[in-house]
């Protein structure tokens, strides 16, 4: 039997209906969040897929491992990002290990990335999904073994025009809820999140030391951000760090948000290198961030430098760096403050 792990949305539907022609399927929808609008889509979907379906509360888990993580990475001056961290800790573990104990033997899920053994390194590896604009291979780059011989991703090989296509021809595209380009468990304004928790005003100031101004609180700021900064110098300037020690965000033209080199911690390696080893690869450094060519260089105390051959722009602490090799994902870790 094959758990899918079903949102609403077309894509998870779209890979229910397509392992459903194969496999014995069941529904498995995970409530996240306290407000949750959804379940009598999941009830429609499920009659019209003709597929059994089950709730799996992870409310509480969800907020002491993902909700929780976001606010205190704030309060560290950091940029989190949820997505990532969801998935290692409950998408593909906690949620995983229910399936599993139900008598599931995998766990499917719309993910637009590619899972491939290779019997030559007896391992699981991670490759980008067919549709380089939704492919979601960086949000996976922290999974386990354990994990990646547990799941599949059914719309690996496909385009999302093509998911969308078919969802339209089989007849339940019009029960699935829209896309959602938002984090889940924020639903107006993230800063809504840190009310009970204390973030004083500070100092906003350039990078050659001037107090230009007061800021609201270091969770209202990351880096790279231009608007609501409320200083007016004549010219743009953007957040190129935020500084916790001091309660100051750093400010500066454009040329400042430049950097060739981070350093990341938390590595979790997917394809098997040599962890004492420098190594090249492609690095993506956010979501939306073409990967760059980089050397990456270990430092022996479990961080490793990433050295790109060019200046990127806005590398920001709290998000991932994650390794390609083509279309393979090496793996990845987390940015760290500049020290």
């Amino acid at each position: 039997m094959i758990a899918v792990a079903i949102s609403g949305g077309v894509d998870s539907a779209f890979a229910a209906w397509l392992l459903s022609r194969k496999h014995e399927v069941v529904l498995i929808h995970a409530l996240f969040t306290p407000s949750h609008p959804d379940l009598e889509r999941i009830e429609s979907l499920a009659r019209f897929l003709a597929l059994p379906y089950e709730i799996v509360d992870l409310r509480e888990a969800f907020r002491d491992k993902v909700i929780e993580y976001f606010r205190r990475a704030y309060t560290l001056g950091l940029t989190p990002n949820p997505c990532v961290v969801c998935n290692r800790e409950i998408k593909f573990g906690l949620l995983l290990r229910e399936v599993l104990s139900r008598g599931a033997e995998k766990l499917a899920t719309g993910h637009y990335v590619r899972v491939v053994y290779d019997e030559g390194l007896a391992r699981y590896l991670l490759y980008r999904g067919r549709d380089r604009r939704k492919d979601q291979s960086y949000f996976l780059h922290q999974l386990s073994q354990e994990a990646l011989s547990r799941v599949i991703f059914p719309l690996g090989d496909y385009l999302k025009e093509e998911v969308v296509r078919e969802a339209v021809r089989i007849g339940f595209f019009n029960l699935t809820a829209p896309e959602s380009q938002e984090v889940c468990f924020i639903e107006r304004d993230y800063r809504d999140l840190f009310r009970d928790l204390s973030f004083p005003p500070g100092e906003i100031v350039t990078v050659d030391g001037r107090v230009v101004g007061r800021h609201q609180g270091l969770y209202a700021y990351t880096v790279g951000q231009r608007r609501g900064l409320g200083v007016r110098l004549g010219k743009p300037y953007y957040v190129i760090r935020l500084d916790p020690q001091k309660n100051q965000v750093i400010i500066g033209e454009k040329k400042d948000l430049l950097r060739q080199e981070c350093l990341v911690s938390n590595v979790n390696f997917i394809y098997p290198l040599d962890p004492e080893k420098p190594f090249r690869a492609e690095v993506r450094i956010r979501y939306r961030h073409k990967e760059a060519p980089a050397e990456v260089v270990p430092l022996g105390d479990g961080r490793f430098k990433v050295i790109f051959e060019r200046p990127q722009r806005a590398i920001t602490p709290g998000q991932f760096a994650v390794f390609y090799r083509g279309g393979l994902v090496l793996g990845g870790g987390e940015i760290l403050p500049e020290v």
